[in-house]
């Protein structure tokens, strides 16, 4: 059941930034804003098959019988939301929506599909409504969805608890002779019979050689003695994500391999330590940049030190090249630096963490130190 006084919260969020730009009304049909505001846990897919029009005093969500009874048992009947499963088409619903309330400046998301936006324009029309259609720029997840609530860190950290306890099964189940993708299934099986009820992404099982690829997907190859493996990997509860990477070494670790690996956890402890709330992004991309070209492998380092995790598993702020955004008290990002030795192996360690007053806390639990697989 979905926490009412939360999800409320989140809806006065919204409509203090409506009221701030002029809006009369929001339409919104991106499924994670949708999740965000409504708190129907378990209820959107890969579908765009819900529209929401929110006015200063109204709330409506218009969906269809596949979703219909699920929303009215997930949000309850406290919830403020007025559901429907009128079978129309939901262009032809919201300009109802907009006649009825007479609203006359309506935004739209940036994500909201052409198709919907040009019906929706079509049925004012013929309706005879007027009404502006400005952007809203992203405003749900670039301005509020980006500070999480205390019933989101909840999850967040309740999803990386199961992903730390599959981390701890999954060392002890490695060893010489099986695939990448036989790690794989088992990792995710342990997962979801032992909390999750979704796995965050595809996991990345990449070993010896695979490793240098940052997202290389597991295969059939074989793990040997001597291999460097990497997991990324991440549970997923309630509709909220974890996402960490740990490096395995199958044996004892070489020379190159040890020092390779200090210098990545070098590189992720030194930036945790640097994230405060109003952090630029750019600036951590910057720092873990130079720890590793300080350290002579700056060639080997090519992508983004981390991004924020909530509702999806890629959202803002991150802590990037071009984000030049501060990162605020209460968002949600990862730090994960790596580097990669082509033909050799791979190496990334990955935290999800909150900012905090006081810096930077990861939620797990999993120790950075190398683990070493016996074999």
């Amino acid at each position: 059941m979905a926490d009412t006084k939360a999800c409320l919260k989140r809806v006065e969020r919204l409509r203090a930034l409506m009221g701030e730009r002029g809006y009369d009304a929001v339409i919104i049909r991106n499924n994670p804003d949708l999740r965000w505001l409504t708190g129907a846990e378990r209820t959107f897919d890969d579908e765009t098959a819900h529209t929401a029009f929110i006015t200063a005093d109204g709330l409506w969500l218009h969906t269809d019988s596949r979703y219909y009874g699920t929303f009215l048992e997930r949000m309850g009947d406290d919830s403020g939301w007025t559901i429907d499963m009128d079978i129309v088409s939901p262009a032809w619903w919201a300009a109802q929506r907009v006649l009825a309330t007479k609203s006359r400046v309506v935004a739209v998301e940036d994500s909201l599909d052409l198709a919907f936006f040009d019906a929706f324009r079509r049925e004012c029309n013929k309706a005879s409504v007027d009404c502006l259609n400005p952007r809203m720029h992203d405003d749900i997840a670039d301005k509020l969805r980006v500070v999480k609530d205390e019933e989101e860190l909840a999850l967040l950290r309740r999803a990386q608890e199961i992903t730390d306890d599959a981390y701890d099964h999954i060392c002890g189940y490695i060893k010489p002779g099986l695939t990448e993708q036989q790690i794989r299934v088992e990792l995710e099986t342990y997962m979801l019979t032992h909390g999750a009820d979704s796995i965050s992404f595809d996991s990345i099982i990449a070993s010896g050689p695979n490793g240098a690829n940052p997202h290389a997907q597991p295969g059939e190859r074989k793990v040997q003695k001597g291999d460097m493996i990497v997991m990324d990997y991440g549970a997923g509860y309630h509709d909220y994500h974890a996402d960490m990477t740990r490096t395995v070494v199958l044996g004892e670790p070489t020379e190159e391999q040890q020092k390779v690996y200090d210098v990545v956890r070098l590189t992720n402890e030194t930036c945790a330590a640097a994230i405060h709330p109003g952090v630029i992004g750019k600036d951590m991309q910057d720092l873990a940049v130079k720890v590793i070209s300080d350290a002579g492998y700056g060639d080997y380092f090519k992508h983004g030190l981390g991004h924020g995790v909530g509702l999806q598993i890629h959202e803002r702020p991150n802590l990037g090249r071009t984000y030049d955004k501060p990162c605020p008290l209460g968002s949600v990002v990862t730090d994960e630096p790596g580097i990669y030795l082509p033909g050799k192996f791979g190496i990334r360690l990955e935290d999800t963490g909150v900012i905090t007053e006081d810096g930077y806390k990861p939620f797990g639990r999993s120790s950075h130190d190398l683990r070493v697989i016996d074999c």
